[in-house]
């Protein structure tokens, strides 16, 4: 997987009704939370995953543990579990195809640290907005040359220029939160994950037309394929004022329906069909080390049973627009920090730590 840095022009920000919103791009790139699913495809059929032994190769690793070191937060005792979950858009091979822009090397616009609580009950996944500034600490790449540290990076360059152990590594630094897993997922392996469920059912309150994205939908209820899920996902343009912020209110809603869809799968009492999502979400992946099989995926997606999809909480880090550049943001104070104190001490997230500045919330 390529890592080249990728760079782009930014174009001034219009007032959309006294909100600002992030500058239109050539790329739109609807940065996949729905990697999330990676574990709850495992609990709605993992214990059949352990037969499927020819797949178990598709899986890539990377030693995170090695490539940051002991320079990481405390892992509290009752802290539960931390996953950093990343989607990328690598332009080759397959993504390829699916790209609307001439850019190449590879991206990673939005991530996700889902928590599981102790107990496993209910699980939380806080969203990081791409165009967040962010204070890059020293890393390593992964041909041993190291990088040193730099403020005000924007979060999503980080993956193309260092590497996934850097984003890692900057996601513990900005948090202070200990991360057990990641887990990466790229664009292609989406699309054919949701053409292997059979699509899914998406439900719109306004037509929505994004020239960018290429989506074109009428009001109401329709079954999406894998490239229109990939549309819905890329889609601001179309809906809202057209910010990125917004758009993760988008890739939330469809990450819930697509929980939903893969919750009627029959995957124990259809084999042929658990093969096809395991192979399709294996072939995308790459997670640490730890996790690189499917018998340890398995497990962990056994450890998981209590977790109930229809009650994860979804959470978009507090932020507020940058006062010295006013197409980025930053984290919001004090509520980032009293968010992130929660995940780390396993407690209740208050209300209060989820209010955004930026858009009003």
């Amino acid at each position: 997987m390529s890592h080249s840095a990728t760079t782009e022009p930014r174009r001034a920000r219009k007032s959309t009704g006294g909100r600002r919103a992030t500058p239109p791009r050539k790329r739109r790139r609807g940065r996949i939370i729905l990697v999330s699913l990676l574990v709850l495809v495992l609990v709605a059929g993992g214990t059949a995953y352990w037969i499927y032994s020819g797949i178990d190769g598709n899986i890539k690793g990377v030693d995170i543990d090695k490539a940051i070191g002991d320079d990481r937060p405390e892992k509290l005792p009752t802290s539960g579990q931390n996953v950093l979950i990343l989607g990328s858009d690598s332009r080759a091979g397959a993504n390829a195809k699916l790209n609307t822009g001439n850019v190449s090397g590879a991206r990673s616009d939005t991530a996700l640290v889902m928590h599981i609580p102790e107990g496993r009950k209910k699980a939380v996944a806080v969203s990081i907005p791409r165009d967040t500034l962010v204070t890059r600490p020293k890393c390593t790449k992964s041909n041993g040359s190291s990088v040193a540290s730099a403020k005000r990076v924007m979060f999503n360059s980080i993956y193309s220029q260092v590497g996934p152990a850097c984003v890692v590594k900057t996601v513990e630094q900005m948090s202070g939160v200990r991360m057990d897993h990641y887990v990466e997922v790229d664009f292609a392996g989406f699309k054919n994950l949701v053409d292997a469920i059979g699509g899914v059912t998406i439900t719109v309150d306004q037509d929505i037309h994004d020239t960018s994205s290429g989506l074109d939908l009428t009001k109401g209820t329709h079954k999406l394929n894998g490239t229109q899920s990939l549309q819905f996902v890329r889609t601001r343009h179309g809906i809202g004022d057209g910010s990125d912020l917004g758009r993760i209110g988008l890739q939330q809603q469809f990450m819930l329906a697509l929980l939903t869809e893969i919750q009627k799968q029959d995957l124990l009492g259809s084999p042929v069909k658990a093969y096809k999502i395991a192979d399709e979400l294996t072939a995308a992946l790459t997670t640490d080390s730890e996790l690189a099989s499917l018998t340890k995926l398995a497990e962990f997606g056994r450890s998981l049973n209590g977790v109930n999809p229809s009650t994860m909480e979804t959470i978009m880090l507090p932020v507020a627009y940058d006062k010295v550049d006013p197409n980025r943001v930053v984290a919001a104070e004090p509520q980032a920090s009293t968010l992130w104190k929660a995940v780390r001490s396993d407690s209740t997230i208050p209300e209060s730590a989820k209010k955004s500045p930026a858009t009003g919330g």
